[in-house]
């Protein structure tokens, strides 16, 4: 399966240069992105001091990060998958006139955000919430398991070792950064970056922009939360997990998905109907345009576990999650778009 995000365009955006990330070869029966090639990340200016680092095409594995910097001071907000990846978000940063970042918050555990952070280490110290640096010790070298195929390179762990359980307030110079838990949403960890000053929010992957929102390792009722948390933020900018900046209106697009698998999810449990079931006899109608459309069986799995009483971010079954959504998806793995 693949496709393309929107590219953002317009003032403030910094396209990468012409160089293409292509797939590693894969082993048999490995998925692999069928594209020759995905663009190079690019940043978006989004206030003075603060930028985004989008990576198209913003499917498995290609998240966003970010930076705040003002005077002596740099704060990386997430890293990358990759090694080559995540020295390019630092070389960027680097690019931009911005000090050596001495600061790295993970909004969350998944390898896509946090791989990369023995890139910025030891001169910056990670931070994130307490469940993130727990669940990351616990995953171990995830997309390696999931992935093996990618060309990750010298990927180090590195969880945060400073952590949080509600909130947080950082000092970058003048400008404030509010770490944030919304509780268990689309991880055990999640962590929302919020500049006030700014209104700019960085939303880890409780957002998907473009994509399917995913909620298999966290919550569906949680993430519905965490979606009312964000619009009490009243931002003006929001960088997704996933996907090209975007604004507030993003919420109503993510909640609308989530009430749709919540609504699918009470009527195929009552029904005694399995998650794959109802997922390949499910309409898509709107949503069938976002990517990643196979993660719905794996949403409704996490459903079908809060209506049968699991708490919100109690490990489910990976084999039967990850191996409906292969089915979902044709029968072929997930590709890796790193």
């Amino acid at each position: 399966m693949s496709h393309t995000a929107p590219t953002a365009t317009g003032p403030g955006t910094v396209p990468g240069p012409a160089a293409e990330v292509t797939a590693a070869e894969p082993p048999a029966g490995a998925a692999a992105v069928t594209e020759q090639a995905v663009p190079e990340p690019y940043l978006v200016e989004l206030a003075a001091g603060v930028g985004a680092f989008i990576q198209p095409d913003g499917g498995w594995c290609l998240n966003n990060a970010g930076f705040v910097t003002e005077g002596d001071a740099t704060l990386v907000v997430d890293t990358a998958a990759t090694e080559r990846r995540a020295r390019l978000l630092r070389d960027r940063i680097a690019g931009s006139g911005a000090a050596t970042p001495r600061t790295v918050v993970n909004t969350h555990h998944h390898g896509d955000h946090t791989y990369g952070n023995g890139v910025f280490t030891p001169e910056a110290t990670i931070i994130g919430h307490a469940a993130c640096r727990r669940e990351l010790l616990a995953a171990g070298h995830q997309l390696h398991a999931m992935w093996p195929q990618v060309a990750y390179g010298d990927i180090r762990l590195t969880p945060p070792t400073v952590t949080y359980t509600d909130t947080l307030t950082l000092h970058i110079g003048g400008i404030e950064v509010q770490l944030i838990h919304p509780g268990v949403a689309h991880t055990p960890g999640d962590t929302i970056v919020w500049l006030p000053g700014q209104r700019i929010v960085f939303t880890g992957d409780l957002v998907f922009h473009g994509g399917t929102p995913f909620v298999f390792m966290g919550s569906l009722t949680g993430s519905l939360h965490a979606i009312e948390v964000l619009r009490s933020l009243d931002a003006v900018t929001v960088v997704p997990g996933h996907g090209p900046v975007t604004g507030p209106e993003v919420y109503d697009d993510v909640e609308r998905y989530l009430r749709f698998v919540q609504r699918l999810a009470v009527d195929g449990y009552a029904a005694g109907r399995t998650p794959l079931e109802v997922a390949q006899e499910t309409d898509l109608g709107p949503f069938a345009e976002l990517a990643e459309s196979e993660r719905l069986v794996a949403n409704l799995h996490r459903a079908y576990a809060e209506l049968a009483g699991a708490a919100p971010g109690s490990l489910l079954d990976p084999v039967a999650g990850f191996g409906d959504m292969t089915v979902m998806n044709g029968g072929i793995p997930m590709a890796c778009h790193a």
